[in-house]
């Protein structure tokens, strides 16, 4: 394993901690939830987990959960979730972050507006001054006209790649539509850009998470940091 991988799997560890018994639990997407829904199946398994129910955030995370007999259902069953554990591509210093590196960005939201407690985990490489700094902003479009998309994203200065597979194929996600990764630079006013983008008819949702994060747990070479919003 990793140096890189080790931390990944501490910080998984480590929010996993928070599960209690009985929850309803948001599943998120990526490798270092990935990581946490392993876990979890983990200490179902043993015992020391019961009564777990999972609403996961991809096709590929309940998937994953399925293999380790996690409980699923729906936010129709179970619209209020207690805790999710997600990952992210940024993390600003309050908190805010930029996701959808996977591409379930639009499911991720909706479990993370659904839940009473967000906890992240990502390692200190994904931590940054400012939003923008590392990572382009996905930004999903429906496949209708996503050029005249693609052309109001430029007008706000980002510069537009229509996400592809590895086959050179666009990429569609599982809603079945594209990904327009957006390089705005850094984001001096990431609520102000998240406002401007969902106003516009056409545009699904984009990976700006603004305040949605309680917890952070950052694994770097000195353990696992957590940081917490502050209200």
């Amino acid at each position: 394993m990793s140096e890189q991988a080790r931390r990944k799997q501490e910080a998984a560890e480590k929010a996993v901690m928070f599960i209690q018994s009985g929850m309803i639990l948001g599943l998120g997407s990526g490798s270092t939830a990935t990581l946490a829904v392993r876990r979890i199946g983990e200490l179902l398994q043993a015992g020391e987990l019961r009564d777990i129910v999972g609403i996961p955030c991809s096709t590929r995370t309940e998937a994953e959960a399925q293999k380790w007999d996690i409980p699923l259902s729906t936010l129709e069953v179970h619209p209020v979730i207690d805790l999710t554990i997600d990952g992210a591509d940024e993390v600003d210093p309050a908190l805010n972050l930029i996701k959808g590196g996977g591409g379930a960005l639009t499911r991720e939201k909706i479990v993370a507006q659904a839940s009473q407690r967000q906890i992240i985990i990502v390692d200190d490489s994904k931590l940054s001054p400012q939003l923008g700094t590392k990572w382009a902003v996905p930004v999903e479009v429906i496949p209708f006209g996503y050029g005249s998309q693609q052309a109001f994203l430029e007008s706000l200065g980002a510069v537009v790649t229509l996400r592809q597979t590895d086959s050179g194929l666009p990429y569609r996600t599982d809603q079945g539509n594209l990904i327009l990764d957006c390089n705005f630079g850094t984001i001096s006013e990431p609520q102000e850009l998240a406002n401007q983008l969902k106003q516009r008819t056409g545009i699904v949702e984009h990976g700006l998470f603004i305040g949605m994060a309680d917890d952070v747990l950052v694994a770097g070479s000195n353990g696992i940091q957590h940081l917490r919003r502050q209200i």
